[in-house]
């Protein structure tokens, strides 16, 4: 919950695979490929359909509800391929390609359709009001002032760039490495991971026009959202499916 008590409009949820393979993750690079090249277009289109929607918000104070989708669309698929590959290592079950809502994948995003945005918030809170999260984000993500799951105009295939140098590529290095030998994710990790993420989700679509709610400057961490309390209503995916966060299994205490 936000501080006026109200649930944030971004929500990310998560649940890990109660088993994973100790060596799959050596090979996910190759195998997320085919994603990452239809990710780079994805997120070229992210753009060009976010400098529409700043222009449709500064004349109508809407944002086209078609363009809204799409990008929702975008943030979801992507989360499903960093929470498979190695932004998480948390699943190992392939992503669709998709960017509908997949109930039954244990990685998702959804944001609150909003009515009416500020014509004068969309001027500054994508570079001047976000900057404060940047500067906190680069330390977690690596590769400078990052704005959410991966650049916007060089989504795919600098996976492996920007973990070398970040936080969270080296708690996900360090996961890779015990299950290797162990063959369990460590307990310890996993909601810090998430948090991470789910932290990055937010500031994206609140730099895409998406939210004129701030995001707030707190690691709300574990698989389902902190900050959706269960007698809160899941906003409403793209194709109108509404949607209840899985409940994780158990990790393994290391």
């Amino acid at each position: 919950m936000n501080e006026n008590g109200t649930s944030y409009p971004v929500r990310v949820d998560a649940a890990l695979d109660p088993s994973l393979s100790r060596g799959l993750w050596l090979v996910k690079w190759l195998l997320l490929i085919p994603h990452y090249i239809v990710l780079a277009f994805l997120w070229v289109a992210f753009l060009a359909v976010s400098v529409v929607a700043f222009f449709a918000i500064l004349f109508t104070g809407r944002y086209p509800r078609p363009l809204f989708d799409f990008n929702v669309g975008v943030l979801r698929w992507s989360w499903r391929v960093d929470y498979y590959g190695y932004r998480a290592l948390a699943t190992d079950r392939y992503p669709p390609f998709t960017l509908d809502e997949v109930s039954d994948y244990p990685a998702h995003v959804s944001v609150t359709y909003p009515e009416h945005l500020s014509r004068g918030l969309a001027l500054v809170k994508w570079w001047l009001l976000a900057l404060p999260h940047y500067l906190i984000l680069s330390v977690f993500v690596g590769g400078g002032a990052w704005l959410g799951t991966r650049d916007w105009t060089d989504a795919a295939g600098s996976d492996a760039g920007r973990t070398a140098v970040s936080l969270i590529g080296l708690l996900v290095l360090i996961v890779a490495i015990a299950l290797l030998f162990t063959g369990r994710y460590l307990a310890s990790l996993y909601p810090f991971i998430v948090g991470v993420n789910r932290w990055a989700l937010r500031v994206v679509a609140y730099a895409a026009l998406m939210t004129d709610a701030y995001p707030p400057f707190r690691l709300d961490q574990g698989g389902t959202d902190p900050s959706w309390s269960p007698s809160d209503d899941a906003p409403p995916s793209p194709a109108g499916v509404s949607f209840t966060a899985p409940a994780g299994p158990p990790v393994a205490a290391v």
